[in-house]
Formats: C-alpha cells, structure tokens, sequence
C-alpha cells in the first residue's frame, strides 16, 4: 500500500466512523446469522402474500406493509456496513469479497420480493382507490400510490427476476470494477505516488505550477486507462439501452425522471433556463482572468484561488465544526442538535488515507440505525462547505427516517439535495456576513459563485454530455475513446463560452466521474436542488422566522408525499417552471455583486 503524502495534520486523521450499530467487524458471526433469519422471513412472506396482494383488504396490506417494511431495513443494515466499509478502502480484498457477497445476496432476496410490487401494479384501478382511502393504510399511502407509476414499464415476474438477477454481473460488477480502478490509481506527482483525491485538490493551489503539474499527472493517469474507462462505459450505456428498450421508456433518461418523480416537461424546462444562462459563467471566468494577470484561463485555472486576501485558507477539524454548527444553530436549534449527532456519535469518516474513496457522500442507511457522512477533509475552505454539505444530506435523512421509516427515508434524486445545499448557504452567508474587509468579501464570493457553478452549470453540461453518450450509444454502436471526448469536450467548451480554453488534455476528464456509471442521468438532479435552494433561500430571507419550522417539516417530510405537495409548504410551486429563473436571478445577483468589489478595488484590472 503506498502512503499519501505528508500534509499539514487538520485533526481530522482519527475521525473515524463507528459500524459497530449494525456489526462488530467483518468477521462478526451476527452477519451470517442475520442473512440467513432474513431468508426465513423473506421466504415466509412470500408463501403468505404471493397471488394475493390484488385482493388483500386494508388490514391485511397494513400487515404486509409493516413486515415488508422490516424485511427492507433488515436486509439495508447487512448492505449498509458492508458498502460502507467498502468506501473506506476499495484495495481491501475482504472489503471487496463482502460487498460482492451482499449485492449478491440483496438481488436474490430482491427477486423473491418482486411478485409483491407486480401484483399491486396490476391490481384494478378502482379498487386502488378504495384502498387507499381508508385511513388505516395513512403511513403507507404514498409509497403504495407513487409504486403504481411504473405498472406501464413493468415486465413478468421471471424477466424482472432475471434482470436482477444478471445486474450483479453485469451493471453492479462493471460499477465496482470502476470503483476499484480509481481506488487504485497512484499518479505519480513530482517524485511521490498520490491517489487522484490527493492531486485533484492540487487544482486549489494558488501556485500555477503546482496545478498545471497536477493536470498533467490526472490526464496522463486518465489516458492510461483510456481502454478500460472507455470499455466499461460502452458496456454500461449498452446495459442501459438494453433496459429501456426492454422495458419500452422513450428516452434514455425517462427511468430517472419517472424514479425522481420529475416530469419530462419540468426537466427540459429546467436544461433549457440554465442552458440560456450560460453567459453569466463567462461573465465570471473573464472576471477571474482579468483577476489573475492571465491572457488567457486554462482548465487547470478553473479552481485557482484569486489573489487577494482570505480570511484563512486551512481551517482545522475543530474550526470547521465550529463554524458548521454555529451556522446551523442561527437557523435552528433544531438542525444543530441533529448535526452534532454525527460528531458526537462518530458517524463520520473523515481522513484521506490510501485506497479510500474519492469524494463525499452522505449514506442514509436504514431508520433502526442512523446516517452516516462521508468525506476527505483535507482542511480547504471548499472541505468546510462539503461538510456542510453532507451534514445537511444526513440531517434530512434522519429527520425523514425517523417520521416516516424506510418507505419515506430515500427522497427523489431532484429533492434530495435540499437540505445539503440549504446548509452550504447558511455557513456561506454566515461567513460573510461577519467579514468586513471587501478583498475577503470578494474571495469568499468569487469560491461560491464556483461552487454554485459546479453544482447548476456543471452538472448540466454533465447531462448534456449523458445525452449525447447515450443516444450515440444506441445509434452508433460502441463508441471509441476519441468519439466520447468529442462529446465532453463539445458540451464542456459550450458552457464556458470561450472564457477558458479548455486544451485537448482535458477531453479524457469525463472518464474519472463515477454518477456516469452509478446513476445515469443522476447529475441534472444537483441543478435542480441547488436552483430549488437558491429559491427557498431567497423566502427564508423574505419570511424569516415563520419559514423556519415549515421548511423542517418538508425536510422530515422526505419521501412520503409528491414533491410539489411537500415543497408547497414551504411556498414553492414546482408546477410553475419560472422558478427556475427566479434561482438563477439570485446568481446573476452574485455575479453583479463579484463584479462591482472587483471593479471597486482593481479599476486598474479592468
């Protein structure tokens, strides 16, 4: 195993996650025993509800509900640990062996389960209405309702069962294979063998050098598994359109919209807004050149802190959580009491160590237990705002696990970023309502702006690129490295509108993005949520404290009501698409705000 580099210690090394709510450790004789009660179970409720579901009255749906309710959380607490310590070392062969052994597992109790979702989406239409009148059934009334959507893209029992069945192999192998890929990668970086989570964050650093020398190492890492990337994402966009031809979905992204409870019409609407509002991601770039002394920005700019005076540019694992929950408790005693859950209870994974998983998530796990927060804290402003992040993630999932269970607990994709872009904005606002210097002022607001940008215009472009691999895909045939690059670089260089001169090493950086491959046509949801917090925000400023408790309840609310009733509590209409704009105007108040400080303090720039 190859040691990361020495880095200035953030307090974060030993802030280590405790599994020991769902096991002791890998070798835990509860796990096997677990498995095999579950397949009792599972078995049980089979031979009791299987050719019966259409007919059951609301007591005996009541009955299922609650059992197969507790079938779900038991096998997500197997699933859970697994996955979980999987994300801490991919090279850990056990590690490995046990998430093959439980996505195995978990697909055959799926597909003892399927009979019970075909049958209900086959049940009569007015017997449906009957049923789910009756208040017994309250709890579970959503969830039964909002199953029925995917009765027209149902197969058989034997074909959905083989579908499953062939994913471990196919879909779920090909993903954990890329997983491991990227896990394994050591870049060789001025003499030093560094994973690509250590020399992305290089692409912060103020020195030119520095980012232009990590650059090289990501793009000649990336080119050296051109064939491997580029294979695993012919196979896996083919896997796709082998589905949704099967299951006869118009477009290639009509499953996700239809799994996040999004209209086609409000997606397209949502792609075109941002797209039209690409001009203000140039506005920022030629300010950032003009900032920088650059003739012209390249791709290793993007992330180049300005040259101006920061408030302090590594913050320690203590300051961080100090800022974060400082921020929260201003919001709500509430929100703060649950994030300090997560320190106090050491549900966090916090340190960059070999092998470990890029990036950070929060991983809602299942209501017997709690959430978890995952992330590689390397001390960055930008880590204090990740933090922020997937606290708000996991406090969503916790308010929303304990109200509602595990049928209310996995919100849509386009919501779930709510409460985790909700908590970004209150530190950021926290922040700079505090600094009085307009050069720290201008700092802060140029990062933001940046990740804002990474978050709406970023993630569009992601899916525009998704749109062109997948019906490529399906028209062309297996598309070569060269064909996929074009692709990126075609929809990537339409967002900067020439503000940065995207050079011909960046075409390989598509191949390094795990949501491709995990989820397709996940990333336009991030758009959605951060545009849909810009909104809620701009109420919170309007309403003050009256909106604070609504907008907990539609956090605790998670899955179990459509989006647009949720939303409505806290004054959103969904079905109104210019509330798209209504978010994107709040940015263009950014960029207005950027461009004043800088022209105010740099005429000379300009």
């Amino acid at each position: 195993m190859v040691a990361p580099s020495v880095e200035k210690a953030t307090g974060a090394e030993n802030v280590i996650w405790d599994l020991s709510v769902f096991y002791s450790g890998i070798d835990d004789p509860a796990f096997e025993r677990d498995m095999k009660a579950l397949d009792t179970r599972v078995e049980s409720f089979a031979s009791t509800y299987r050719g019966r579901v259409a007919q059951l009255d609301s007591e005996e749906m009541m009955d299922a509900m609650v059992e197969l309710e507790a079938i779900y959380d038991q096998r997500g607490r197997i699933g859970s640990f697994s996955s979980l310590l999987f994300s801490t070392d991919t090279n850990n062969p056990q590690y490995g062996a046990l998430v093959q052994k439980t996505t195995e597992y978990s697909s055959q109790v799926t597909q003892k389960l399927l009979f019970f979702e075909l049958e209900w989406g086959k049940a009569e239409e007015s017997a449906v209405k009957n049923l789910l009148a009756d208040p017994t059934l309250a709890k579970f009334q959503h969830y039964l309702e909002a199953e029925r959507r995917y009765q027209p893209y149902q197969l058989s029992e034997i074909e959905e069962q083989l579908l499953v069945e062939k994913s471990v192999t196919g879909r779920s192998a090909w993903t954990r294979f890329f997983t491991q890929l990227i896990g394994a990668m050591r870049l060789d970086y001025d003499g030093e063998k560094l994973t690509l989570t250590q020399v992305l964050t290089k692409l912060h650093d103020e020195d030119r050098e520095i980012r232009a020398k990590a650059n090289d190492a990501i793009t000649k890492a990336l080119r050296d598994k051109s064939m491997e990337f580029t294979y695993i994402f012919n196979v896996l966009a083919n896997d796709k359109a082998s589905d949704d031809k099967r299951r006869k979905f118009p477009t290639w992204v009509s499953a996700r919209n239809l799994d996040n409870k999004a209209p086609d019409a409000v997606v397209d609407a949502l792609i075109q807004s941002v797209t039209s509002n690409y001009d203000l991601v140039a506005r920022h770039y030629n300010l950032k050149r003009a900032l920088l002394g650059y003739d012209e920005l390249t791709e290793y700019d993007r992330y180049a802190p300005l040259p101006v005076k920061t408030s302090d540019a590594f913050y320690t694992w203590d300051e961080a959580r100090e800022i974060v929950l400082k921020a929260f408790s201003a919001f709500s005693p509430t929100i703060a009491e649950v994030a300090e859950k997560f320190f106090d209870g050491n549900w966090i994974h916090a340190p960059v160590t070999p092998g470990k998983r890029g990036g950070a998530f929060a991983s809602p796990t299942v209501p017997s237990a709690h959430p978890y927060v995952f992330v590689n804290y390397t001390g960055k402003a930008n880590d204090v705002m990740t933090l922020a992040h997937e606290l708000g993630h996991g406090i969503h999932m916790y308010l929303s696990g304990q109200e509602h269970g595990i049928f209310g607990l996995y919100t849509p994709l386009t919501t779930a970023e709510m409460a985790s872009t909700f908590g970004e904005m209150l530190v950021f606002s926290d922040l700079m309502s505090k600094e009085s210097d307009p050069e720290v002022r201008l700092a802060m607001l140029a990062e933001k702006i940046e990740g804002n940008f990474a978050t709406i215009y970023r993630q569009i472009a992601m899916n525009r690129f998704e749109d062109k691999l997948h019906n490529a895909r399906r028209t062309e045939g297996e598309l070569s490295t060269g064909r996929i690059s074009e692709f990126w670089m075609e929809t990537q260089r339409a967002m900067f509108q020439g503000s940065v001169n995207l050079r011909d090493d960046y075409s390989i950086w598509w191949s390094y993005i795990p949501h491709f491959l995990n989820t397709p046509g996940y990333v336009y949801a991030y758009s959605f949520g951060e545009l849909l917090v810009l909104a809620l925000y701009r109420n919170y400023q309007q309403r003050g404290a009256e909106f604070v408790p609504q907008f907990i309840d539609v956090l605790t609310a998670g899955d179990s009501d459509w989006p647009d009733k949720i939303l409505a509590k806290a004054g959103i209409d969904l079905t109104d698409l210019n509330f798209w704009n209504d978010g994107l105007a709040i940015l263009r108040e950014m960029v207005d705000e950027e461009e004043r400080i800088a022209h105010e303090l740099y005429p000379d720039k300009f």
